[in-house]
């Protein structure tokens, strides 16, 4: 009977057509995941939250659903302040709620005008935010449906105290720089309180799932949130040119390395060679006292002699106070070495520059004063010839 199972079986999976026994019906694996005609339509949003009516469960709950949160004591003045706004809230949708400040808890419960069954869900998600430190007119808004919240646990993910506390403030950045990008990025609103990281956005664009990314990365010390911020701006301007969309994006995106930093190594001491007999017993003070010979002295000279010792010591401290207040008035040593090898050159250097000047000048002037001689040398011939050449003419006359 088996095999003639196993055969119709093995028909019906190859298409062929066999004789199925009376009473059975095989079915095949996929044989209803046919394409849809509205799988491709591009004018359906299958992201799309339809509104709840009341009208589709008129008759409201069979049970009463109800879940508890706790709250950390430092919460309790600010939910108090605060708890009217979340009642009025949550009495829209039809959800009773009560604070317990003895417990210290938050209690959510439909009630016999709750519609939407869902409702509960949001409500519970609502205590965790208020609990979680995030405002209540923030928090409220995780009622709508398109609003969803993540509280990512961070407490464990790191052992020492030191580096988590380093890596969390990588989050926030210098002024809350880094959040507020991450923020605007991602469209989600981040609250990094204590051991958690709430966000509240929505799945929609990916939003929730990238800021879990990237808190987890940054607290695993996988990478800077920097660097996340980067690979978001490239993608946003990647998503505005509809050719790149079927297109693998990887080779626009930047590739970190990680790099390894030398941790500086921890000062160890030398280990002693081992040694199985223990190290030799020390002198007691009664031993010391037998060797110096104080242990027979009397009482009255033992004082003496501390005394002694006391005034030795006062004297030697006055002299080593009195030196250093002496020191305040003794005059600094003078320079009686010559100048130094750099300023011997410069000094050289400027008497060389200063005779090349004179020797130019001396040389002008007597150039000059040998022009002047040749000159009146000329003129005193010149004056003695035409004086001769007078007295020429004049005997000539005669």
């Amino acid at each position: 009977m088996a095999s003639d199972d196993e055969a119709n079986a093995a028909a019906v999976a190859r298409g062929e057509d066999a004789e199925a026994p009376e009473g059975k019906n095989w079915r095949r694996k996929g044989k209803h995941d046919k394409p849809k005609p509205w799988d491709e339509d591009p004018n359906i949003d299958h992201w799309k939250i339809e509104k709840f009516d009341p009208s589709w469960n008129e008759g409201g709950m069979l049970e009463v659903s109800s879940f508890s949160t706790l709250f950390p004591q430092y919460r309790e003045k600010y939910l108090q302040e605060s708890w009217p706004i979340v009642k009025g809230a949550l009495k829209e949708h039809g959800i009773s709620c009560e604070l317990n400040l003895v417990e210290g808890s938050m209690t959510v419960s439909t009630t016999r005008k709750t519609r939407d069954p869902f409702i509960i869900i949001k409500a519970r998600e609502l205590m965790k935010l208020l609990s979680r430190s995030v405002p209540a007119p923030q928090a409220v808004k995780i009622l709508d449906d398109e609003m969803n919240c993540d509280i990512i646990k961070i407490g464990g993910l790191v052992r020492n105290k030191e580096r988590f506390v380093k890596r969390r403030e990588r989050l926030l950045g210098p002024n809350l720089s880094t959040l507020k990008a991450i923020e605007i990025l991602t469209g989600c609103y981040i609250l990094v309180q204590g051991n958690t990281v709430a966000a509240m956005g929505s799945y929609k664009g990916r939003g929730l799932k990238q800021v879990r990314r990237i808190v987890e990365d940054c607290m695993k010390n996988v990478k800077h949130p920097v660097y996340h911020i980067k690979e978001l701006l490239i993608k946003r301007e990647l998503a505005k040119n509809p050719a790149l969309a079927t297109e693998s994006w990887d080779r626009f995106l930047p590739k970190f390395k990680k790099k390894n930093v030398k941790q500086k190594k921890p000062q160890t001491k030398e280990k002693k060679p081992y040694t199985p007999f223990p190290p030799p017993q020390q002198p007691s003070k009664i031993d010391v006292q037998l060797e110096t010979g104080e242990y027979f002295m009397s009482e009255k000279r033992k004082s003496d002699k501390k005394w002694q010792e006391k005034l030795e010591k006062q004297s030697g401290k006055a002299e080593e106070n009195k030196r250093k207040r002496d020191a305040a008035f003794v005059p600094p040593k003078e320079n009686t070495a010559g100048p130094s090898e750099p300023d011997k050159t410069a000094n050289d250097n400027s008497e060389i520059a200063d005779r090349a000047k004179s020797l130019k000048k001396k040389a002008k002037e007597f150039r000059k004063s040998e022009a002047q001689e040749n000159f009146r040398a000329e003129s005193y011939l010149a004056s003695n010839e035409e004086s001769r050449l007078k007295k020429m003419k004049s005997t000539k006359s005669k």
